[in-house]
């Protein structure tokens, strides 16, 4: 059964409107995912093929699409940015809202897109303070089936080195591909999601086994020689054996 849904998330960052601007539109893959940028007016076209229904900058920009391509569960999907200047304009306020119609399973679908947002929200706040501009290497991939079990998630944070009560802020070393010892800041933490910061990049682990779907990885690194074929090649083959062990 057809019925709209809206995921509403608020974030300070320690940066200017204009560099959130920048990252919302031009600098997406740095935080989500790389998708061609806007077409900067009212009436112009969008990533996935949206429409801009705001072009405000570096204040508000909204885009929709309606019979979302390739995702069979939605047949209209919006995202809403207001910016605002906090401190003098040191400082941004950002309001995001995903909306939209699921068609099918709304609950579940719900309970993962807000609690997605949210993360991506914390990693929007990651990039800009610590890697706004710099080149990228973006890699994204899922698990194997066995990802899909409960306690998925539980099983990379071990494979990572991460004790079960280490709190998100902490410092770490954690276990990566090929012998690595990273050192990294544990930026996000919580049931469902784990953040790792190191000196070049963004670690993105999504616990999507709670939504009946395999644990998935993104890697956004901005290493000056950063490889995303051999970083997925990598960590995909360290997050299948976190499961094979």
């Amino acid at each position: 059964m057809s019925k709209e849904f809206e995921s509403a998330h608020e974030i300070e960052i320690d940066a200017t409107p204009e560099q959130v601007w920048e990252a919302i539109t031009e600098g997406v893959g740095g935080w989500l995912w790389p998708m061609e940028a806007p077409e900067p007016r009212e009436g112009g076209v969008g990533p996935f093929g949206s429409t801009i229904t705001t072009w405000d900058p570096p204040h508000r920009y909204t885009n929709r699409v309606e019979d979302v391509d390739g995702i069979s569960q939605q047949t209209l999907n919006q995202l809403d940015y207001t910016i605002e200047p906090r401190e003098g304009g040191r400082r941004a306020w950002v309001r995001y809202v995903h909306s939209g119609i699921f068609v099918d399973d709304w609950d579940n679908q719900y309970d993962g897109a807000n609690k997605h947002n949210a993360f991506y929200l914390r990693t929007l706040r990651e990039y800009v303070t610590h890697f706004n501009g710099r080149p990228l290497a973006f890699a994204t991939f899922d698990g194997p089936e066995a990802s899909k079990a409960p306690g998925a998630l539980d099983t990379v944070g071990r494979a990572l080195g991460l004790a079960d009560d280490t709190a998100e802020g902490a410092s770490v070393r954690v276990r990566g591909p090929e012998g690595q010892e990273l050192d990294a800041v544990l930026d996000y933490r919580d049931p469902y999601f784990i953040g790792l910061r190191t000196d070049n990049a963004l670690i993105r682990v999504f616990g999507r086994n709670h939504w009946g779907a395999p644990v998935g990885i993104s890697v956004h690194d901005f290493a000056p020689d950063a490889d995303a074929k051999h970083n997925e090649a990598a960590w995909q083959g360290w997050l299948n054996d976190a499961f094979t062990a």
